[in-house]
């Protein structure tokens, strides 16, 4: 299995509570974040790549020509967001890839464990398929997990044609 393994670390206890405290130092200097169900993020208009330059120049006749701001849209509120818009995107795309990179990882540590997991139960079944002391209570416990079909169980009857 030696081979299989690409990744071979260990956290620290301190490790971890520094990185939780990490998070939850974030996490208190955004007290505004907000989480969107799929369908809100769905339906939310989006101000992407190619929308930017459209944006730049809202800016500006914004601010020139603001006889033609609607009386519904309060332009401080706008100027805010614009604001924070421009500080989240300062460390938005670091914070994805630490994202992506921790679950990448999770993903590639759990399918070492999985193998691990298959090789052991394929070692358990031969050595129950072979009579060995001990294994057959393992196996049956561990096949529980894969319960597929039986051989004892009633074969259906073919249909009539």
């Amino acid at each position: 299995m030696s081979s299989d393994n690409r990744i071979s670390a260990v956290l620290s206890d301190e490790d971890v509570t520094a990185v939780q405290g990490a998070l939850a130092a974030a996490r208190a200097v955004l007290p505004f974040l907000v989480t969107l169900s799929a369908q809100e993020r769905q339906a939310l208009p989006r101000l992407g790549p190619k929308s930017v330059g459209f944006d730049e120049k809202c800016v500006t006749y914004m601010t020139n020509r603001a006889q033609f701001v609607p009386g519904f849209v309060d332009l401080a509120e706008v100027q805010k967001d614009r604001a924070l818009r421009s500080q989240l995107l300062r460390f938005a795309a670091e914070l994805q890839t630490l994202a992506a990179s921790v679950d990448d990882t999770l993903q590639l540590v759990a399918s070492e464990v999985w193998m691990a997991d298959l090789a052991y139960y394929q070692s358990v079944r031969e050595a129950a398929h072979r009579g060995r002391d001990g294994a057959q209570d393992v196996y049956d416990d561990l096949r529980q997990r894969f319960p597929g079909p039986r051989a004892n169980r009633a074969v259906p009857e073919p249909a009539a044609a």
